[in-house]
């Protein structure tokens, strides 16, 4: 087991070490996760856009909204039959929506390992050790208080550097930024 650690950890220096050899600055390689974000981002993208039926999925989201402004609208009138009526829509609606949801899981499958691998790597490479000092408002934004707060529950750890954040934030904060672009670009009628 651990000879296959060290050879897909081995396999990732090889991927990752010339991205952040080009990094700007290596000891603090912000942009290098900014990079592997949007590698992760687009990886994740195309799998959506290949393994999930988005015609579909817009679909029942648009019959969904439709049944629930009916179901609300007759809730206001007091029209017990049509409530009666919609609510057997809804069960049905129920069945899609969870046909939906397994749609949905498709690309996790695929997914899942490569991207835990890459957390693996960035976990035990010089990223580990990143900083990123944002700006004051932006800090606040992403609510990172709330974040060094419960890292320190879990890690035992204090923030100490003010206005920083570590690499997972960073990650998370580039990923996030990335996907809503790359849906875009893509052609995804839905935001997440």
């Amino acid at each position: 087991m651990v000879d296959i650690m060290g050879m897909v950890y081995g396999a990732l220096n090889t991927v990752f070490n010339p991205i952040l050899a080009m990094d700007p600055n290596p000891a603090n390689p912000a942009l290098t996760v900014l990079i592997i974000a949007f590698i992760v981002s687009l990886i994740t993208t195309i799998a959506n856009k290949y393994l999930v039926d988005q015609e579909e999925m817009n679909e029942i989201q648009a019959r969904s909204k439709k049944l629930t402004s009916e179901l609300r609208e007759a809730q206001k009138k007091g029209d017990g039959k049509k409530i009666a009526e919609l609510q057997a829509k809804q069960t049905e609606m129920m069945k899609d929506q969870s046909a939906m949801m397994s749609n949905q899981f498709k690309p996790m499958i695929v997914t899942f390992v490569p991207i835990i691998l890459i957390f693996f790597w960035m976990r035990t490479s010089a990223i580990s050790g990143l900083v990123v000092h944002l700006p004051v408002t932006v800090y606040w934004i992403t609510l990172t208080p709330v974040w060094h707060f419960i890292g320190s529950i879990f890690y035992g750890g204090k923030a100490t550097i003010p206005y920083g954040i570590g690499w997972l934030l960073w990650y998370m904060i580039c990923t996030f930024g990335m996907s809503q672009i790359l849906r875009k670009y893509l052609g995804f009628k839905q935001g997440f």
